[in-house]
């Protein structure tokens, strides 16, 4: 049962979908007490066809008086639980008598113009049976109240959480572009000072273009791997303007892979590392090998690129840090325990990043 507050005020109405709520509920109860009744009544030597239309009558009234005790505890909502407790008891205290005589009354109109005289017993078991109804539905109504409002709180930090999550996964995507135009200036910056004005011109340009088609993208959406490998070839025309005598780009992705789902410019970095601690230290051809691969449920990918044997800081690309951390923290944000990113040489003068994603179709 959903209870919802209108204009924004904390009002004691229910909504029209918490009455349907409460009126079902309502429902099944009485007809459970209904069929209690007529049975224990029926033990007692009391015909239950006789008095089943009177019984019938009498639940009406209730109906009307829990659906009164159940508007009533929703409005103390926010007391504590031992107030509500007392209001409880109250209400059923004071209900119970108007159920006696509300009873008496049909019954004297059933047997109407026969006398109905007063039996203290019949009085101490209707005193019994009312006290039991309302109490009981006094308790079931606390009891809804609060499986309402536990939903509630549940859907709202789902919101919450959701919110958060996206605001951290837009931070982290964002934290991307800064990275990438620092390095990709420097770029630029050294086609300059070699003379190269037209090759730095032409860079500024593909630079232009690759900047206008990312910025299209949602940092919380996910991108097909087709359209993200088409972006990092758009990035390594870039790149190219500097390397194309010295770099050599392989991608190797089987068709059948194109429509699966990773974030938005997840390899960026792993490229652009590739390009700044492969190509840019090594003065001989180097190969970027982009590969892809489903493996049960899973998704991989993985970027190989050569660098320098002799290296002595072939285990530890300094410079490398911020990328490859902004890759991490996405997969582990995104993902969970589901995702997964490896990095470091794999063998003398290769160096590979891999990143194992959970296998998602568009």
């Amino acid at each position: 049962m959903t209870m919802t507050l209108q204009a924004g005020t904390d009002c004691c109405f229910l909504s029209s979908s918490a009455w349907r709520a409460t009126w079902r509920l309502g429902a099944a109860y009485l007809t459970c007490f209904l069929a209690i009744n007529t049975v224990l009544w029926g033990l007692a030597g009391v015909d239950p066809v006789e008095s089943f239309f009177g019984k019938l009558i009498l639940l009406c009234f209730c109906a009307i008086v829990t659906t009164g005790m159940s508007a009533l505890l929703y409005q103390l909502r926010r007391q504590s639980f031992g107030r509500r407790a007392l209001v409880c008891l109250a209400m059923a205290a004071t209900a119970t008598p108007l159920f006696t005589l509300v009873d008496h009354l049909i019954h004297m109109a059933f047997v109407y113009p026969q006398p109905v005289p007063v039996d203290p017993v019949y009085i101490g078991y209707s005193m019994i049976e009312g006290l039991a109804l309302f109490f009981g539905w006094s308790c079931l109504s606390v009891a809804q109240i609060y499986s309402d409002e536990a939903r509630d709180r549940e859907r709202q930090l789902a919101a919450v959480r959701e919110e958060a999550l996206a605001a951290q996964m837009q931070a982290l995507r964002y934290q991307v572009s800064p990275h990438f135009l620092f390095n990709t200036l420097n770029s630029v910056a050294g086609l300059i000072e070699e003379g190269a004005s037209d090759r730095a011109n032409r860079m500024v340009l593909s630079l232009s273009d690759f900047l206008r088609a990312t910025l299209t993208l949602d940092p919380v959406q996910d991108v097909r791997l087709a359209d993200e490998l088409a972006l990092q070839e758009d990035y390594l025309l870039i790149e190219r303007e500097r390397f194309s005598d010295r770099m050599d780009l392989k991608i190797e992705v089987p068709a059948a892979l194109g429509d699966a789902l990773i974030p938005s410019l997840l390899l960026q970095p792993l490229v652009e590392n590739a390009i700044k601690h492969g190509v840019g230290t090594t003065n001989g051809p180097v190969t970027i090998l982009i590969t892809a691969a489903r493996v049960d449920d899973r998704l991989i990918v993985t970027i190989d690129n050569d660098m320098p044997v002799t290296d002595r800081t072939v285990t530890d690309r300094s410079g490398a840090g911020i990328g490859l951390r902004n890759v991490s923290e996405r997969i582990r944000t995104r993902f969970g325990t589901q995702g997964r990113f490896s990095y470091g040489p794999v063998r003398a003068g290769c160096w590979r990043a891999q990143v194992e994603l959970p296998w998602v179709l568009l």
